[in-house]
């Protein structure tokens, strides 16, 4: 049911049992899974959904390529 829909931004899954939640939370077409809470987020690690959830990822690593652009600056040591 739940990898039914057309969106697959996140999930919750609450259990007991870790190993169930790992299982559960490999099985979900979804990008990130809570595990007995929500929106416990890791600034350093990516966000985004799957499916026709979003655009993307952002945080991490592609919030950096997303939101900079490289330049060169050449400065004389005389």
């Amino acid at each position: 049911m739940a990898n039914g829909v057309t969106y697959g931004l996140s999930a919750v899954v609450q259990t007991k049992d870790v190993g169930r939640a790992v299982r559960v939370a490999n099985a979900l077409e979804v990008g990130t899974v809570w595990v007995n809470d929500f929106f416990v987020r890791d600034l350093r690690v990516p966000f985004g959904g799957m499916k026709s959830s979003g655009i993307g990822r952002e945080g991490a690593q592609y919030s950096l390529e997303f939101y900079t652009e490289a330049k060169t600056v050449c400065l004389s040591n005389r």
